[in-house]
């Protein structure tokens, strides 16, 4: 009879020879969407076209040498070191770059990047278990090759992140002017989770809605030392909600997910929201103007590119009026004109580019006023898209340049957080602090930038304004702090 020492490798080889030869012939059916996933991933861009070749080669290979005796061994050590490379790639993945691309098909197409981790893991385990049992060497020798081989595929795709394109870039083409001591820290505060977003502040409070429970709102007052939790109450409750986001604005909220074509809106004495809009229009984003109205954006159904409109209720009825050509295309008319909504508490609408140092200003009847110019030199979009056929669905990749990351106003004031560097710059700081640069949106002009410090090795989430305000989330902490007012009038 067999012993475990010899039947348990075989069993863990048959195992990759099934994970292996079915990944490996599923991204050779999809070779095309295969090849763009890796061509749109933050690593391995750079490397799609000789990895997207090399992986399936390489299962493949391997498995013939595992249904080999004689070999096996030799196959189990290359499953051991490529399933490593494979996790190293998911652990960079998830925790070191600012886009998480597809998953790469096969078995594990189905599967988030976390549960693919766990998966990897597991069988990163077993190829070890099987080779102890396998080796006729002492344990330790055999632990001390696996761990040498472990640090080798590691070292194999650290090597591969570092020297592909950073996701900071570096551009001496602009300058900024720092302000010394232009922030005044007034606190921070550690949150539940880092699920939270800032729906609104005001002269005494920070409310904030929460992602994973949207009828509920915190509310913090602003030098961070007392808190209550409110529920806030809809007319439907029904209808099939994706991504609720709530939007405060004393004395009234509005309330909404654009996947269902609705919006409530209440006051903010009694939380009580009744219907605003339902079945007007689909949005991806909306801001308060005033109680009457709101500006979203939305996906223009003539040009099948994205534009600003403004809901206007008027007695019982919702008028909607769309300006298709607030919005410049310069690629697609949908990804590179993507953006940030803004109010500017004033009545007026602003809208931020991701991709270009641009933005609009518009009034409250999305007449455009003024296109302005960040410091930034990139004025025409830098994206990364692919057609995916088996979804039929166009995605944007990892190699696409992020102009402007966050943004927020209030009056003339436009605060942008950007992780480009400009002339000087090093971005060691960027490991605790973001960088906000500032501008006066009525005559268009760059004001100054400053660091907004944070807790160390996090990214900030959300920034907000209000006043001489400036609030961030920084993973579960919200942080306040003050301008300093000779910068702010």
């Amino acid at each position: 009879m067999k012993s475990i020492r010899h039947i348990v490798p075989i069993i863990i080889s048959y195992l990759f020879i099934l994970l292996f030869v079915y990944a490996s012939l599923s991204k050779a059916r999809e070779f095309g969407d295969f090849q763009l996933q890796l061509g749109q991933s933050p690593l391995l861009g750079a490397f799609a076209v000789p990895v997207s070749y090399g992986v399936i080669s390489l299962e493949l290979f391997i498995s013939l040498l595992l249904a080999i005796d004689r070999v096996r061994k030799i196959g189990l050590y290359l499953a051991y070191i490529l399933m490593v490379m494979f996790t190293a790639y998911i652990i960079i993945i998830l925790h070191f770059t600012s886009f998480t691309p597809c998953s790469c098909g096969g078995v594990l197409e189905s599967l988030g990047w976390t549960e693919h981790l766990i998966f990897n893991s597991v069988f990163v385990l077993l190829t070890g278990w099987a080779i102890v049992l396998m080796e006729d060497k002492p344990l330790k020798k055999v632990i001390f090759r696996l761990l040498l081989l472990l640090l080798l595929g590691t070292f194999i795709i650290t090597a591969i992140f570092l020297s592909s394109e950073n996701e900071i870039k570096q551009n001496n083409a602009f300058q900024r002017k720092y302000i010394p001591h232009g922030l005044e820290k007034v606190g921070e505060y550690t949150l539940p989770s880092n699920s939270y977003y800032i729906a609104g502040i005001d002269d005494k409070t920070i409310y904030l809605g929460n992602y994973m429970a949207p009828l509920y709102l915190k509310l913090i007052d602003i030098d961070l030392k007392t808190e209550k939790e409110i529920r806030v109450e809809i007319e439907n409750t029904e209808l099939p909600y994706k991504r609720v986001k709530m939007v405060v604005k004393p004395p009234y909220f509005f309330l909404g997910d654009g996947t269902v074509p609705v919006l409530f809106s209440g006051n903010t004495t009694s939380w009580k929201a009744k219907t605003f809009s339902q079945n007007d229009a689909y949005y991806m984003q909306y801001a308060i103007l005033d109680s009457l109205h709101l500006a979203i954006t939305t996906t223009s159904t003539q040009t099948k590119a994205n534009t600003l409109g403004v809901l206007r209720k008027n007695n019982d009825s919702i008028e909607v009026t769309l300006n298709n050509t607030i919005l410049e295309k310069q690629v697609d008319g949908m990804f590179d004109t993507d953006g940030i909504l803004l109010d500017n508490s004033q009545g007026k609408t602003v809208y931020v580019y991701y991709y270009r140092n641009s933005y609009v200003v518009a009034d409250h009847k999305l007449k455009q006023e003024i296109t302005g110019k960040t410091i930034d030199t990139i004025s025409k979009a830098q994206i990364d898209v692919a057609f995916y056929e088996k979804k039929d669905q166009y995605k944007l990749g990892g190699k696409s340049t992020i102009v402007n990351k966050y943004a927020t106003t209030f009056g003339d004031y436009l605060f942008i957080n950007s992780d480009r560097l400009g002339k000087y710059e090093e971005d060691e700081v960027l490991k605790s602090a973001a960088i906000i640069d500032m501008y006066n949106t009525s005559n268009n002009t760059y004001l100054q930038s400053f660091y907004f410090y944070h807790q160390p090795n996090q990214k900030l989430l959300e920034l907000k304004t209000y006043k001489n305000l400036l609030i961030g989330i920084v993973d579960n902490t919200l942080w306040v702090y003050t301008l300093d007012k000779k910068y702010y009038q």
